[in-house]
């Protein structure tokens, strides 16, 4: 595996990291040991960066420390708090960054993932009713006490991470990025490289989508929450599927699955972005990580560009309702 730094405080982490998938409820025991052996695995080819968030009231969080028992040191450690979306206590509210909430949500992580630090910790969605100066001081806190060692910033615009920098170095910034999500590069992107933050893109294979896990919408689940993504929608998803044709005959060529094809593309966007995945099965997990071996030339990311460029390509939506009052402010 090779390894990355993220920030200027050069955290190490592994060139491609583990998302945990979230998950609501309690798991059964054959689907626990499941997910077990695909972190067991993914520690075991040297991938350090496994990321997680109190979603659900921490159900992920609760998991990961069944994982990482005898192992916690193998790894950098990621989670998140802030946003309430799905929490059954949240009363109405959908983010929570106040001060005051700060160190509740970290010991309530702390306490789920029976860990003493969690190594990189963050906002996972900007609150307009807070100043993030409020925020990251009190992050900062955590940070004194030996609480968390690094802050990050989840789906924050480029003037919150200024703000945000300005009072405590900012090490990693994450957001959706993707073969079709790429609006973030005409501003939060420039101000992450110039201020030498790192980018960890999330979602980095679009749900699946260049993984080539969907061939057809008859693939998904009534339930399957992807049926709601515009992109998804069947007008769009036949569009959005000829394109990805295309992109199986660069990957073909190359002699590399689109999955591994695809992860590399976000890898060549600079030596401080770095895609996590998640996934359920083991043999997805070994491909995946194979990206962090593939070179790709000028000419490649070239035609890889032609056929999804920043905007104007993909067909739909990023999602079914507007979500501007929480991404990228």
């Amino acid at each position: 595996m090779q390894y990355r730094h993220l920030g200027k405080q050069c955290l190490k982490v592994s060139a491609i990291g583990y998302g945990c998938p979230t998950f609501q409820g309690t798991l059964g025991a054959a689907d626990e040991s499941r997910d077990i052996r695909v972190i067991h695995r993914a520690i075991d080819l040297g991938v350090n960066f496994i990321d997680t968030a109190d979603h659900n009231n921490g159900n992920n969080e609760e998991l990961l420390a069944k994982a990482l028992r005898g192992k916690r040191d193998a790894v950098v450690l990621t989670s998140k708090f802030g946003n309430l979306r799905g929490q059954p206590w949240a009363k109405g509210r959908d983010v929570d960054a106040r001060p005051e909430y700060v160190p509740v949500a970290c010991e309530a992580s702390l306490r789920r993932l029976q860990t003493d630090t969690i190594d990189l910790y963050y906002l996972h969605r900007v609150d307009p009713q807070v100043p993030i100066e409020d925020t990251i001081g009190a992050m900062a806190r955590l940070i004194e006490q030996g609480k968390i060692r690094h802050i990050g910033l989840s789906e924050a615009g480029p003037q919150t991470i200024r703000r945000a920098h300005a009072v405590y170095p900012i090490t990693s910034v994450q957001s959706e990025y993707s073969l079709w999500t790429r609006d973030y590069e005409a501003d939060t992107i420039p101000v992450v490289r110039e201020l030498g933050i790192g980018f960890v893109s999330y979602y980095a294979l679009g749900r699946g989508f260049f993984a080539g896990a969907v061939k057809n919408l008859s693939d998904l689940d009534a339930r399957d929450g992807r049926r709601k993504a515009p992109r998804f929608y069947e007008e769009n998803f036949q569009h959005n599927a000829r394109l990805l044709d295309a992109l199986q005959d660069i990957a073909g060529d190359k002699k590399c699955t689109l999955a591994q094809l695809s992860l590399a593309w976000i890898l060549h966007q600079g030596d401080n972005f770095v895609p996590i995945f998640g996934t359920h099965q083991v043999a997805h997990l070994e491909d995946n990580v194979g990206a962090a071996q593939i070179i790709l030339t000028p000419n490649e990311l070239a035609e890889i560009d032609k056929l999804f460029p920043p905007t104007g390509a993909v067909a739909g939506a990023r999602h079914d309702y507007d979500r501007s009052k929480e991404l990228n402010i």
